[in-house]
């Protein structure tokens, strides 16, 4: 869910960012996206589980606490609380959001120097399908490589923001079993990051040769 708030937002802001360049909008992203980069996680999270899960919980009906399952009061099982998945994706996304506002800003502002976008604009298109049908594809390159570092380490770096939510994830998991020298834990945590971690890279090398077709030729 992080990944994709991140991919989602930052993608979009960075569009935007990039098209309407040197603005008083440009400048406002480039501070907040710089803040989002500066800003370590588990301050923001605790920050924001005081903000919107206590001062404001009576407005946003958010937990300062809670895993994704909750045990219902009878002991009868447990459900899923998609709230409580809103503040802890929300916080571990600041910063790879921020890089990929970033990323996606500059790369698609050196994209647009091209001759061949020039050329794309001579022939009387509008800029939203330069940028769709000519631009982004050439420019999510660096993003897609941002996205799959952010993904791999947040697989077992979270375990602050974990710990402060109390969400029982996989990092938070490691960290248990590493306090209690539960070896089968710690080796089949690993095992499964180290799989994850291939699994995105082989995607990550489709992605880039849909992005671009020289790489397929390859």
């Amino acid at each position: 869910m992080t990944i994709i708030i991140a991919i989602i937002v930052g993608i979009f802001l960075g569009i935007l960012s990039a098209l309407y360049k040197d603005t008083f909008f440009d400048r406002l992203i480039s501070v907040i996206s710089t803040l989002g980069m500066s800003v370590p996680s588990f301050f923001s999270a605790i920050l924001f589980a005081w903000l919107f899960g206590f001062i404001l919980h009576k407005y946003t009906n958010l937990n300062m606490t809670g895993s994704l399952y909750a045990v219902d009061d009878f002991g009868e099982g447990s459900y899923i609380q998609i709230k409580n998945l809103i503040l802890p994706a929300f916080v571990l996304g600041i910063r790879p959001l921020a890089v990929i506002i970033q990323l996606m800003r500059n790369s698609l502002l050196e994209v647009l120097n091209q001759d061949y976008i020039r050329t794309a604009k001579a022939k009387g298109l509008s800029m939203f399908r330069v940028v769709r049908k000519h631009a982004l594809k050439n420019a999510l390159n660096p993003v897609v490589t941002a996205v799959s570092g952010w993904f791999a380490s947040l697989l077992a770096g979270a375990v602050f923001v974990e710990y402060i939510f109390n969400w029982n994830g996989l990092g938070k998991e490691i960290v248990t079993a590493l306090n209690t020298l539960d070896l089968p834990i710690i080796m089949g945590s690993v095992l499964i990051i180290a799989t994850m971690f291939i699994i995105i890279n082989i995607f990550v090398d489709i992605i880039y040769g849909w992005l671009d077709p020289r790489i397929r030729a390859k």
